[in-house]
């Protein structure tokens, strides 16, 4: 391995990890997620559970289970220390090929995931698989600005930005990936006023069902 390996092995193993708890367990993202995950329910796939933080905030009065994937282990192993009011499960899995039968989940989670997944329309497609029908998907992400000139900065800023930040692009189109993958978007909204939007925070927040 070389010094390059290294390096990055000992930053996604010890450093990603911090730094993610850092940046999604702000005061303003937090609200966010707490938004997103009070319309689970039934049986749930979190879809990048990463080191647990939306764990917690499931509700057994309408949750019966929560089902975690995540492809690092380091993130898991922090998963796994979570206090949650619900039963648990985590898996290491990708969030392309879903190691679950068809129609099995009520509800699928995704809380800033699909920026860094490696194919967002396909990671959409598994989850329609995977949800039975009338399920659903909600989402709290962050993407590609409406705005042409921000756009064009996060394009160019994307692919320096993906290299420390665990493979995260600037530039998703949400709501295209969502539609591209069968999708009907049931409603979709930004951040609310306390979170001010920016380059790297447009913000997708929502749920979609199977068309």
């Amino acid at each position: 391995m070389g010094a390059i390996e290294r390096l990055r092995t000992t930053w996604d193993a010890r450093v990603y990890p911090h730094l993610l708890d850092r940046v999604c367990g702000t005061a303003a993202i937090s609200v966010e997620r707490r938004r997103c995950i009070a319309a689970a329910s039934g049986e749930v796939l979190e879809v990048g559970v990463g080191s647990g933080l939306n764990l917690p905030l499931f509700d057994a009065r309408t949750v019966a289970r929560v089902t975690g994937i995540d492809p690092s282990a380091p993130l898991l192993a922090r998963a796994a220390a979570r206090p949650a009011a619900v039963p648990v499960e985590l898996r290491r899995a990708v969030a392309e090929a879903l190691p679950f039968d068809a129609g099995r989940f009520d509800t699928v989670v995704f809380t800033y995931t699909l920026c860094s997944v490696d194919d967002p329309r396909q990671t959409l497609r598994e989850a329609r698989r995977v949800l039975r029908a009338g399920g659903r998907v909600l989402f709290v992400e962050h993407g590609l600005s409406p705005d042409p000139a921000i756009a064009r900065w996060q394009r160019r800023l994307t692919s320096v930005w993906r290299t420390v930040s665990g493979n995260c692009h600037l530039d998703r189109d949400v709501p295209r990936e969502l539609l591209a993958a069968g999708f009907c978007i049931e409603h979709m909204g930004g951040y609310q006023d306390h979170h001010r939007a920016g380059w790297l925070s447009v913000a997708y927040l929502g749920a979609a069902t199977r068309s």
